[in-house]
């Protein structure tokens, strides 16, 4: 759209910092001088794509010649049409802003590739090295504490060597971080017994309820929800109960083990909500590295006085049937450097991409790891286990989709009031 408006600036249109052509070309719109200075000037600006490039100026006057203009690209000849040529150079502009914004979007969509490929590789790692370690060691509380201890030195090192800024620590900030460290414990000591347990394809599955709770545990403190999110939970109870009694390694421990990470991580999501909501400028990634040493302190003791006097003896049968302590060694390193790694792109994901598309991932990450350890571990699956499976997975694919759709329309009305 063109439109016209009077100005009397006294400084080169060419200077104009909203002018995209002004970094290129400093004498595109030369300061010009009519004879009668006082009689306006009557500036056409075309937009495009909300971009304003004041192309052109329609001088009343008669213009004086300089010497200046023959070094302009656009106009050689050394003066300005009698009419402004606004839709050459709009052209240009929308040419330019266009290549700019797909160069951009390329950009943004190979690093979103690269963030999704490192967090599927890395929990598919972990999941495999994890299961790995605990078939030859099945001491999960150790395994668990050491998974935390390696994260927690992983951030140090960040902190230390200035790749990662440390937030300024505080002691309302460490109080308010006791809650949600303690369930984040509960949540990964239980799943850890889970894998220690059942195939680790059953034990996603179950976790793939952890809506369920969520819903749950939210309504029952005050949160409400639209029937679409009560409709979704429903295939994810189906298709979990369906695997369950279907799966060939079902264990009780195994089961309660990955229902108990549910409620954990669930209430970690609750607590961390209502008690860090004064420490927003701590970003994710700092958050978790301080969760993961709080957790630390918090398992730790408690895995000496649950194992303790079992961890030499294990230690010995594990080296005895793997016959060389190096390999042992590795697993368990590598265990632990990806339990953190993953989570830390999953934070960095979910920094540069929707929640819906993170809920998205997450599903298809599950998916993932169910099917690679599938195939490494070669787990017995049985048709109707494997049915109820992708009915859980898909259910939790609805319920992203529907709190979703709630958590916009109540962003929404907040701004209808604003």
């Amino acid at each position: 759209m063109l439109s016209s408006h009077i100005i009397s600036s006294k400084n080169p249109l060419s200077t104009n910092p909203t002018s995209p052509f002004s970094p290129f070309y400093p004498n595109l719109l030369p300061t010009v001088r009519s004879k009668s200075p006082n009689r306006p000037k009557i500036s056409t600006f075309a937009t495009v794509n909300g971009v304003s490039s004041k192309p052109t100026s329609q001088i009343l006057n008669p213009i004086r010649k300089s010497s200046r203009f023959c070094k302009n690209p656009v106009n050689p000849f050394g003066f300005l049409p009698s009419k402004p040529n606004s839709h050459v150079l709009a052209a240009a502009a929308a040419e330019g802003g266009d290549t700019a914004a797909d160069s951009a979007s390329s950009g943004k969509t190979f690093q979103l590739a690269i963030v999704f490929g490192l967090w599927y590789f890395q929990n598919i790692v972990f999941n495999i090295y994890n299961k790995k370690v605990l078939n030859i060691f099945p001491f999960p509380w150790l395994l668990a504490s050491f998974q935390l201890f390696a994260g927690s030195v992983w951030m140090l090192v960040l902190w230390s060597f200035k790749l990662q800024p440390c937030p300024k620590i505080s002691k309302p900030f460490l109080i308010a971080l006791l809650g949600p460290a303690l369930f984040h414990t509960i949540g990964h000591i239980s799943a850890c017994v889970s894998f220690s347990k059942v195939a680790v394809s059953f034990t996603h599955v179950i976790k793939s309820a952890e809506p369920v709770f969520s819903v749950l545990f939210s309504s029952f403190l005050g949160d409400s929800y639209p029937i679409q999110v009560w409709l979704s939970i429903l295939p994810i109870v189906f298709g979990c109960s369906l695997a369950a009694i279907t799966e060939a390694t079902f264990n009780f421990e195994g089961l309660s083990g990955a229902m108990i990470s549910n409620v954990g991580f669930v209430l970690r999501n609750i607590y961390s909500k209502r008690s860090l909501q004064n420490f927003k400028e701590v970003n994710g990634l700092n958050l978790y590295g301080w969760i993961s040493i709080i957790s630390l302190l918090y398992l730790f003791p408690v895995a000496i006085f649950v194992e303790g006097s079992k961890w030499v003896q294990g230690y010995h049968q594990a080296i005895a049937s793997i016959g060389n302590a190096s390999t042992l060694y590795i697993w368990v390193l590598i265990s632990g450097i990806f339990y953190h790694l993953y989570n830390q792109s999953s934070y960095q994901a979910l920094d540069e991409i929707s929640p819906l598309t993170f809920s998205v991932g997450n599903t298809m990450k599950r998916v993932v790891v169910i099917v690679a350890s599938v195939l490494v571990f070669r787990n017995p699956v049985r048709p109707l286990n494997a049915v109820g499976s992708a009915i859980a997975i898909f259910g939790t694919f609805l319920y992203s989709q529907a709190t979703t759709k709630k958590s916009a329309k109540k962003i929404e009305e907040g701004e209808k009031k604003d």
